[in-house]
């Protein structure tokens, strides 16, 4: 009866029993449950593995956000180069999608990249690791939304121009449709919380349901409509290089840039580790999951719509804000046909703009708590009655709000923030890995999910390999010869933003602790922490 009372008294505070050594640990508070971050459990755990892994689908929507890129990519190679530099992309993100897994599994914490580069750093370097990757991580997730935003916005623009041929938009017109799209995704986090995990299952079906009609159309209204294909020779050989670099070798490389941009966020639903129980066993899976099903449908959407473009021309000389538009166009035969598709990718990036505020939030809180930011204090807070990074969710928005305000004065400097996406988010993940490489792999206990002997190795060389050198390849310009207006800012953007958190570092350095790994078996753990 004893047993029974202990063990219902620590289920009443989260606490996992059979770890307690007495009674009074649990009642005097010494034994206040903890996650794997070192932090009291705050958030709710409401996440399922189905609802993680619709988060991760939802933010990546890999197909979607390649459509948003799809005509400044197809200078690099035509359709053959956009499908073949999409697979050589996807092919490296396995290996980091694989490398993160393992650290998810080993230490599963809302911080991801942040947490596990201050424990692989090690106690002589892990606390500059972990707050350069914590940063690079926020801004890589802080500009990837902002680019998302103004991408939706974009959509919504040409939408309202297709059955008005003398419409022309403006930037003005891009940022009211910002903002509006911006604080609906925010509030809906902010306010619905409790929801957010039926919302993103929601968003899952939306996407994937998108995809799928988006090909059926793609591939047989063309016939319907007595519309030639494009040949298999313009889908698959017909290479085109119209970047004005010499080198097709380098055309090729640089455009990897637009598959890692569809992508490049396999990190997403660690940061929700928090939130689901047993994270060392089912953030791991769903990361590797949402990395197969965005290359699966990315994939099969680009050889459709690529088969239904019968003017190439026509589509790169659009005067349209969304140039996807007139592919669909030609693949439909009418305006209200291009109206239909644009509807389904719109509401594909607008559950995608949801999930990017969800994770994005939870980035700056999970900093906040450790003292990174400035006011660390105000956006550390969990909301008492949502249960979610609140304030840090509202600081988010307002951020990507003055971004918009950015758009409106120069284009040119938006997309210089945007551009460092890659780069920013490729580092943070460098940070974490490369140490662990260097530890000798050595540096945590391993978790359920853990590639033993050389398989590890090999999959982190591959990984910080790859991130070194396209994190150069990435800053070049895309195409030649070049000017203020298509000049390619990343390596300015990414060099000033770590200036910014280097001199915050010697501000904050003395108080400054950072996460510590937490053993597996420790008796502080709450229940389903691990």
């Amino acid at each position: 009866m004893a047993e029974q009372g202990q063990e219902k008294l620590a289920q009443e505070k989260n606490i996992n029993w059979h770890q307690v050594s007495s009674i009074s640990d649990i009642e005097d508070g010494s034994a206040l449950a903890i996650n794997a971050s070192g932090h009291t459990q705050e958030t709710l755990r409401h996440f399922n593995f189905l609802s993680l892994l619709a988060t991760g689908v939802a933010v990546n929507n890999c197909w979607s956000n390649l459509a948003g890129t799809l005509v400044v990519a197809i200078s690099n190679g035509g359709p053959p180069g956009v499908i073949y530099e999409f697979i050589a992309a996807c092919i490296f993100y396995v290996f980091i999608s694989a490398s993160l897994a393992e650290l998810a599994s080993a230490m599963p914490s809302s911080g991801g990249v942040y947490h596990f580069a201050s424990v692989c750093g090690g106690k002589k370097y892990g606390r500059i690791c972990g707050w350069f990757a914590g940063w690079w991580n926020f801004f890589a997730y802080m500009f990837g939304t902002a680019g998302l935003s103004s991408i939706i916005s974009n959509q919504l623009v040409t939408m309202y121009g297709l059955f008005r041929p003398d419409f022309e938009p403006k930037a003005w017109h891009i940022l009211v449709c910002y903002v509006i799209l911006t604080w609906m995704c925010c509030c809906t986090v902010l306010f619905m919380n409790r929801f957010i995990p039926l919302i993103e299952k929601f968003s899952m079906l939306i996407i994937l349901m998108s995809c799928f009609f988006t090909l059926l159309v793609c591939a047989f209204m063309p016939k319907v409509n007595a519309v030639p294909y494009a040949s298999h020779e313009f889908v698959w050989k017909d290479w085109k290089n119209a970047t004005g670099w010499s080198s097709n070798g380098f055309v090729f490389a640089a455009g990897m840039l637009n598959g890692a941009w569809g992508i490049g966020t396999p990190d997403t639903i660690t940061h929700l580790a928090e939130e689901i129980p047993r994270p060392s066993t089912n953030v791991p899976k769903a990361i590797l999951y949402q990395t197969l099903v965005g290359f699966v449908s990315s994939f099969l959407f680009l050889i459709a719509i690529f088969y239904a473009i019968n003017d190439l021309e026509a589509v790169i000389n659009s005067s349209t804000s969304f140039p996807l538009t007139e592919i669909y166009r030609q693949a439909t035969g009418s305006a209200g046909g291009a109206l239909a598709l644009m509807l389904l990718i719109f509401f594909s990036s607008f559950v995608n703009l949801i999930g990017g505020y969800v994770c994005t939030g939870r980035i700056y809180w999970a900093l906040s708590r450790d003292g990174v930011t400035p006011f660390s204090a105000v956006f550390a807070k969990v909301h008492p009655r949502q249960k979610n990074a609140f304030n840090a969710t509202i600081f988010c928005g307002c951020t990507s709000t003055v971004l918009g305000c950015v758009y409106v004065g120069s284009v040119t400097a938006f997309n210089a923030f945007i551009s460092s996406f890659i780069i920013t988010s490729t580092l943070s993940y460098l940070t974490a890995i490369l140490p662990h490489l260097l530890s000798r792999r050595q540096s945590v206990e391993p978790g359920p999910f853990w590639m033993g002997g050389w398989l590890g190795w090999a999959v982190n060389a591959v990984s910080c390999g790859y991130i070194v050198v396209f994190a150069v390849i990435f800053c070049f310009p895309y195409s030649m010869p070049v000017d203020a207006t298509s000049m390619n800012y990343a390596s300015l953007m990414t060099g000033g933003l770590s200036m910014f958190v280097a001199a915050w570092w010697l501000v904050k350095r003395g108080q400054y602790k950072g996460p510590q790994f937490v053993p597996r078996d420790s008796v502080m753990l709450a229940k389903d922490a691990i």
